[in-house]
C-alpha cells in the first residue's frame, strides 16, 4: 500500500503549534480540565477549511495568497490600505512571536539539559543564538526539500513527545471525549476559547500554505494529493493541542498546583508521573519551538513578497532579507530576555483586524473566475462564511480586551 504524501500542510502544523499554543493549551487545561477541548476540535475544522481553499488556491493559480490579493484589488486607496496593514501585521506580529519561538525552544532545551545533569553558562543567550542558527542554515540553504524534510521530521519528535507524555499521565478518556461535544464555557473561559482558536488559525499560514503548495504542486490533478497532506497533518497538530490540554489537566487540574509559564509544566509533572514525562514535554517544547521558529520567518518571507510583488524564490536577496529581518528580531529579543508587551500588544491588534480581512479576501477570490471550475461550490461557501463571522465575534472580542474595554 502506499503511503499518501505529506508537505505544505506539515508546515501548516509546524507553524500553529508553537510555544504560544503549548502555553495556551497547559493553561487551559490547568484552569478548565478538559472542558474546552471543544474549541480545539471547532479550531481544527476552521483551519482545514481555510487552509484547503488556501492550498487550492496556491496549486491553481500557481500564486500565493498575496499575489492574488494585490491583482485582485485594482482600486488604488484600497490596494494600498491592504498593503500597509499586510505588512505592519506580518513584520511587527510575526518578529513579536518569533521571538515567543526561540523562547520556547530555549526553555526545552534548558530543560532537558537540566534533566541531563549539563551545566550550561549564559543559557539565555547562547540557547536562543544557537536555534537561531539553526533555522538561519536550515532556511540560508534555499531548499524548500531540505526544509520541508526538516520541519516533518521536527513535527514527527513533537508529536512523539506531546502523545507519550500523554498517555504517560493516564488520561480521563471518557471525560476526553465527551468534552469534544459538551460546548462548556466554564466563567471567565472566554478568553481562554479566544486564545485556543486565535493559536491554531493564523492569517499567516494561509500566505504560507498558498505559496508552498503552488511550489510542490503544479496541476489541478494534485489537489487531491494535497487535500490528503492537509487531512492528515491539520488534525494531527489538532491531536497535539488536545494531548497538551489532558497533560495539563492531569498535573494541575485539582492538584493544588499553579501553572506560570510554559516552563513549569515540564518539572511540574516528574513528581507525579516521573523524569520520562518531564523530558518528553520538554522534548516537545523545543521541537515547537525550534520548527515554529523556522515557519514563522518563511510564512512573513512568503507573505510581503506576494504583497509587494518582490521575487518569492527562496534564493533571491529579498526574500532572505525578508526571513533574516525576522529570525534576527526574535533572536535579539529572547536573549535580552526581554517581554515585548508592546509589541505584542499591536500584534495582537493587527492579528485581531488581519484574519477576519485576510479570510473574506480568500473567500472572495475563491469565487473568482481566475480558479474556474475550482472555484468554491455552495457548501465551501458555507463553511467559509460561518468561520469567518466567528472570527469576526472573536476579532471584535480580542479588540476590545486589547484596548482595556473588555
Amino acid at each position: 500500500m502506499k503511503l499518501p504524501k505529506v508537505g505544505p500542510a506539515f508546515l501548516v502544523t509546524a507553524a500553529f503549534i508553537g510555544p504560544g499554543t503549548v502555553i495556551t493549551a497547559s493553561m487551559a487545561g490547568a484552569n478548565y480540565g478538559l472542558t474546552l477541548i471543544w474549541a480545539l476540535l471547532f479550531a481544527m475544522i476552521a483551519t482545514l477549511v481555510l487552509q484547503e481553499m488556501a492550498a487550492r488556491l496556491g496549486i491553481i493559480t500557481q500564486q500565493g495568497l498575496g499575489e492574488n490579493i494585490r491583482q485582485a484589488i485594482s482600486q488604488p486607496f484600497w490596494r494600498t490600505l491592504t498593503i500597509l496593514l499586510v505588512v505592519s501585521a506580518i513584520v511587527i506580529g510575526n518578529g513579536a512571536y518569533q521571538s515567543g519561538n526561540i523562547s520556547g525552544a530555549s526553555l526545552g532545551l534548558a530543560s532537558i539539559s537540566e534533566q541531563l545533569s549539563l551545566s550550561i553558562a549564559y543559557t539565555n543567550v547562547v540557547f536562543p543564538v544557537l536555534i537561531g542558527s539553526v533555522a538561519f542554515i536550515l532556511l540560508y540553504t534555499g531548499s524548500y526539500k531540505l526544509i520541508e524534510r526538516a520541519l516533518v521530521v521536527l513535527v514527527g519528535l513533537m508529536s512523539m513527545a506531546f502523545l507519550v507524555s500523554f498517555f504517560l499521565t493516564k488520561p480521563d478518556w471518557t471525560g476526553l471525549i465527551s468534552s469534544m461535544f459538551a460546548f462548556e464555557l466554564p466563567t471567565g473561559a472566554g478568553l481562554t476559547v479566544i486564545a485556543l482558536i486565535g493559536t491554531t488559525v493564523v492569517p499567516y499560514n494561509l500566505f504560507l500554505h498558498a505559496a508552498t503548495a503552488s511550489k510542490k504542486w503544479q496541476s489541478s490533478s494534485d489537489l487531491t494529493e494535497a487535500r490528503q497532506d492537509l487531512f492528515i497533518s491539520i488534525p494531527l497538530g489538532g491531536l497535539i493541542s488536545i494531548a497538551i490540554v489532558s497533560t495539563a489537566a492531569s498535573a494541575f487540574f485539582g492538584q493544588q498546583l499553579q501553572l506560570q509559564s510554559a516552563a513549569d509544566l515540564a518539572p511540574s509533572l516528574q513528581p507525579l508521573f516521573g523524569d520520562w514525562a518531564s523530558i518528553f514535554i520538554a522534548i516537545g517544547l523545543f521541537s515547537a519551538g525550534i520548527s515554529s521558529a523556522i515557519t514563522a520567518p518563511l510564512a512573513a518571507a512568503f507573505a510581503l513578497s506576494g504583497i509587494l510583488n518582490w521575487n518569492k524564490d527562496l534564493n533571491a536577496l529579498s526574500f532572505k532579507m525578508t526571513w533574516m529581518t525576522i529570525l534576527v528580531i526574535g533572536v535579539v529579543v529572547a536573549s535580552l530576555g526581554y517581554k515585548p508587551i508592546a509589541i505584542i500588544w499591536f500584534a495582537q491588534v493587527a492579528n485581531g483586524i488581519l484574519l477576519p480581512v485576510i479570510s473574506v479576501f480568500l473567500l472572495w477570490i475563491m469565487n473568482s473566475q481566475v480558479l474556474g471550475e475550482y472555484r468554491n461550490n455552495l457548501w465551501q461557501n458555507i463553511a467559509g462564511a460561518a468561520v469567518i463571522f466567528i472570527a469576526l465575534m472573536l476579532s471584535a472580542r480580542s479588540l476590545l480586551s486589547a484596548f482595556g474595554l473588555l
